[in-house]
């Protein structure tokens, strides 16, 4: 996790109620642990261990583990407490799909409700840099950062379009669930040529939305965002089939992947 986003959160839940950042950062801490592959899947969480662990009291230990449970990366068990989840190709599909549909769902609103000309501007500055990394020849771990920074960036643009916190939360949610969010599975693909090649579709399809929205075309705005996300699907699968590109995953261990014959 960047310490962007890491500063986003702690500033976030400080503002909230007291004690909020010790709590984000043992949920912070907690999740590295799970998508380093220090927790694994299936064995039941002690708070005490993991307060240890993470020189975190046991009070906000207790409230990350009900936090990443409501995210999917923990799952209740029937003795009680929590164990780490892990994930079925078909689970992690499945998220994707509600990720993409809930994305469409706030494209398609924008559209009919209208965007202010200044946002669409906004978004278009940010899909003229992503060009600027697509076309460049370096090809490079930094180059795909680069890529998987600005991406972040205009969906989140894309989310905001509405004008609905509530939306926009769910929207967060869906996002959140594990291994779905568009960037999920790239930073292990930096040297496939196949994965630069899917990233020059996903581009088109970001100009495509973005000019169904501004022609408030809500209907074709709704169905290229929920093909857009079938791109996560594609990475997904070129990366379960490659053992080096899947060693590069975080939270590699937490998925089950079927065995190829």
């Amino acid at each position: 996790m960047s310490t962007d986003r890491f500063n986003s959160l702690r500033s976030t839940e400080a503002r909230t109620k007291p004690g909020g950042a010790q709590t984000t950062a043992a949920e912070l801490g907690l999740r590295e642990l799970i998508l380093s592959g220090e927790l694994t899947p299936g064995n039941r969480l002690s708070e005490p261990s993991v307060a240890d662990r993470l020189g975190i009291s046991r009070t906000p230990i207790r409230a990350a583990m009900a936090r990443l449970e409501d995210e999917g990366l923990l799952e209740l068990i029937p003795s009680g407490g929590y164990a780490v989840k892990a994930f079925t190709e078909a689970e992690i599909r499945d998220s994707v799909e509600v990720r993409g549909t809930m994305e469409g769902l706030a494209v398609r609103i924008a559209a009919e409700r209208g965007v202010a000309a200044g946002d669409i501007e906004a978004m278009r500055d940010c899909l003229a840099e992503i060009d600027t990394v697509l076309k460049g020849s370096g090809r490079s771990v930094a180059d795909l950062s680069r890529y998987i920074e600005l991406n972040r960036r205009f969906h989140q643009m894309l989310h905001a379009l509405p004008g609905s916190a509530v939306l926009e939360r769910q929207i967060a949610r869906a996002t959140n669930l594990p291994f779905a969010s568009p960037n999920g599975f790239l930073q292990a693909q930096a040297d496939s040529e196949e994965a630069w090649l899917s990233l020059i579709v996903a581009q088109d399809q970001h100009w495509m939305v973005l000019s169904a929205i501004e022609d408030r075309e809500g209907a074709r705005a709704e169905a290229i965002m929920r093909e857009h996300a079938r791109i996560a699907l594609r990475n997904m699968q070129s990366v379960l089939r490659n053992q080096h590109m899947f060693e590069r995953i975080p939270g590699a261990r937490l998925i089950r992947r079927r065995i190829l014959r």
